[in-house]
């Protein structure tokens, strides 16, 4: 049937789910535990806030524009930008935030609630920052998978697809031509990126923070400035970029499943990149995902530190 998803998908949602209920369960039952004295819609609610700001913003601009070179791999940076705005002026750049928005609602409140709760658990068990940073980075992401399928296709066929179809048309024509499974292609490296987004973002933040700590205070207990917290943001935002090929093998899968061509594993895609653009074609777009990845791991990495400093929450 059109509607059976396939056995990635399957195992995608299976996965994400168990994981909620394992960090649900988790918070409920240490009692004594900080974590479970905050309530769950405190998390659900923060977590989309901070992502749709987040996308609203800088996010949406940086992520069309690594999209588009993400598929037109011959184009550089700045051609790439002058095509975007000569195909629709400013407004070009916030190319398909509808969807962008409903991703960035769903995965931000999954991301904020399991990364916490996994951060915080870790960190309670005695795990170093690093390590406690790059389990509840790799939990979140993962947690956000199975929904972020569907809305990452649609912004990916919105900005390298036909601009004349809107995303009510897009989400018809798939349906009726492939169910629930033509909203998944490239399944595979969206777990890829997702677990080694978050697991790199948080970690490299939480490593940096660390030696913030050590350096400017000479403590490694002391309670960082806003101002430090951005900087360590932004470097482990940066830091996290080594990911790159995934958004590209990503971005291709899905660009190919939206305008009908054969569809090919991540493998294949790394493959065919570099046979037809070398290894550099890999990491096609890298410099707008690094502004995209220092622009989300100051909101989602830092954000939520300084939102709980501004509360007395620690």
């Amino acid at each position: 049937p059109a509607t059976r998803l396939g056995s990635l998908d399957d195992v995608l949602q299976a996965g994400s789910a168990a994981m909620l209920d394992l960090v649900a369960s988790g918070a409920a039952a240490g009692a004594d535990a900080p974590f479970s004295h905050r309530t769950p819609s405190k998390l659900l609610s923060q977590g989309p806030v901070l992502q749709c700001v987040e996308a609203a913003s800088l996010g949406m601009p940086f992520e069309v524009w690594k999209t588009r070179m993400g598929r037109n791999r011959h184009e550089t940076t700045l051609e790439a930008f002058n095509q975007i705005y000569r195909k629709g002026g400013v407004a070009e750049f916030w190319r398909g935030t509808g969807p962008k928005m409903v991703e960035s609602a769903t995965k931000g409140a999954i991301l904020m609630y399991s990364k916490e709760a996994i951060l915080e658990r870790c960190t309670e068990a005695g795990l170093n920052p690093t390590l406690s940073g790059v389990l509840a980075g790799a939990g979140g992401g993962v947690c956000q998978v199975s929904i972020m399928g569907p809305c990452t296709f649609l912004v990916t066929g919105a900005v390298t697809g036909n601009s004349s179809e809107t995303t009510t048309q897009r989400i018809s024509r798939t349906w009726n031509q492939h169910g629930v499974r033509g909203f998944y292609p490239g399944g595979t490296a969206i777990a890829f990126r997702q677990a080694t987004n978050w697991a790199s973002r948080q970690g490299f933040t939480e490593a940096v923070r660390s030696r913030f700590k050590i350096w400017f205070h000479g403590d490694a207990d002391a309670k960082l400035s806003a101002r430090e917290n951005i900087m360590s943001g932004v470097l482990g935002g940066t830091l996290a970029c080594w990911n790159h090929p995934f958004e590209v093998a990503r971005i291709e899968a899905q660009a190919r499943a939206d305008q009908g061509q054969s569809a090919k594993s991540m493998v294949q895609v790394f493959q065919m990149v570099v046979r037809e653009n070398g290894v550099r074609g890999l990491f096609q777009g890298i410099i707008p995902r690094w502004g995209l990845g220092v622009w989300q791991t100051t909101f989602m990495v830092i954000g939520p530190k300084l939102v709980k400093d501004a509360l007395g929450m620690d």
